[in-house]
């Protein structure tokens, strides 16, 4: 006769209360900073969901024990874990690819650099700091920490990678000091923007900055000067000797670098040299074709590789999430996928979202598992009929060049109009001469 194991062993891998409650209430600090990506690079993807209990398991657990297992679950099970994706791993690759080689270049003076672009919710943020986290750890073991060629008698932290932020309404003085903002450095208010630069460049040398990250990008709009400035010292920033990775929203659609056009040939996007460098009398350098671009897809539900990438995607959420009625095929089996699929429409973002608060409202109701009836209760913003479902982030098919209307051979275009000059004035000298 099988017996349940006893309660110590069930619950041996769950925090005490003390520890549960440091994860909730602990202050985490800001990811663009030092201290914040460090705290990030260190402790992603370590919070590790409790043993799974059945209901008959959780009724004879003691009181004190089933409260610190109920608020553990609930911290685990809104906090998914990053899942390897077919839309992850091709940013992984690419960043992986080109940090690889910048590392390893000696005598290129202007390195590639790499634009990460989706919409909102696909997962560009975490998809670009996982991958620049992992290039760090590969990159902190093989200098065992310290900073190579550093300089004896200083303290200069070792920061392989930078994590900072666009400035809203960014300027190149916000930028630089953001930059320096990272690691809390101390900026003379009257330093002037060559001073700025300088600094910037002296910072990626003394801390060893191999990877520069500028999130929300697409905050830049190339109709204001002070954002053409930016990305003129964007552009300056490959030339430190550092790998530049900038992220932000239809980058290709918002003219942000140049409005490119998707090559069905070579199944990427082509970025026409930039029209705001006429605005400064500059000509196209070499450095405007060194962005690599990387669309990061939401999850399709066509073909059958792509059915089983999405089923793949929720039997990890699945194995997650700790629901005492939980149980496997829970988000696999029947029309559940489809289900998810027709909600999220295949969006990361949101379909951890709907997960997320049904397994928080699954255990408000004690109902204890995910149907699509008890998902149906909570509101996504594409449940708005009058919402439109975002486009998608690489076309199936190059839009068509407009053609002209087919003209007969009778049809003659239609003569403009000489405009009436009776009453010009000619000045003086017409009249004189008449």
């Amino acid at each position: 006769m099988n017996q349940s194991p006893p309660e110590d062993d069930r619950l041996a891998g769950l925090p005490p209360r003390s520890r549960i409650a440091e994860l909730i209430l602990g202050s985490r600090p800001h990811r663009d900073t030092f201290a914040g990506w460090q705290h990030y690079r260190a402790r992603r993807g370590q919070l590790m969901p409790p043993a799974a209990l059945t209901l008959a398991q959780w009724k004879t657990t003691p009181l004190p024990r089933r409260s610190d297992y109920d608020l553990y679950r609930r911290l685990t099970n809104v906090n998914l874990p990053l899942q390897a994706t077919p839309m992850h791993d091709k940013v992984t690759e690419l960043i992986q690819l080109r940090l690889d080689g910048n590392t390893m270049k000696q005598d290129d003076p202007t390195l590639a650099g790499v634009l990460v672009s989706g919409w909102g919710g696909y997962g560009k943020t975490a998809a670009v700091c996982s991958s620049v986290a992992a290039f760090e750890d590969q990159w902190r073991d093989l200098h065992s920490s310290l900073i190579p060629g550093s300089i004896p008698g200083t303290r200069d932290v070792h920061a392989p990678v930078v994590y900072v932020s666009t400035p809203v309404t960014a300027t190149p003085k916000s930028l630089c000091a953001s930059i320096l903002g990272f690691f809390r450095a101390e900026v003379r208010k009257s330093a002037t923007f060559p001073e700025l630069v300088r600094l910037v460049a002296d910072s990626f040398h003394d801390h060893g900055v191999k990877a520069l990250v500028l999130d929300d990008i697409s905050r830049l709009r190339m109709h204001r000067a002070d954002d053409q400035d930016v990305l003129d010292l964007i552009r300056a920033f490959m030339s430190m000797d550092v790998t530049v990775i900038l992220s932000g929203v239809n980058i290709p659609g918002t003219g942000l670098l140049r409005e490119a056009k998707w090559d069905k040939k070579t199944a990427q996007w082509i970025l026409p040299p930039l029209e705001a460098t006429r605005i400064h009398g500059r000509e196209v350098t070499q450095t405007e074709h060194r962005f690599e671009l990387v669309e990061i897809d939401r999850f399709r539900y066509t073909t059958p590789r792509q059915i089983r990438a999405f089923v793949s995607h929720l039997r990890g959420i699945e194995a997650h999430l700790r629901l005492l009625n939980g149980k496997p095929g829970m988000l696999t089996d029947g029309t559940m996928p489809e289900y998810l699929m027709r909600r999220t429409g295949g969006v990361v973002g949101l379909l951890g979202r709907l997960i997320e608060d049904g397994a928080q409202l699954a255990m408000n109701t004690q109902q204890e598992t995910l149907s699509e009836t008890l998902l149906d209760g909570i509101v996504l913003r594409r449940d708005d009929p009058d919402q439109p479902p975002d486009e998608p982030a690489i076309p199936a098919e190059p839009p068509a060049a407009p053609q002209a209307p087919a003209t007969s051979e009778k049809t003659v275009p239609r003569k403009r109009r000489p405009r009436n000059t009776v009453f010009d004035d000619h000045g003086p000298q017409a009249e004189a001469a008449g």
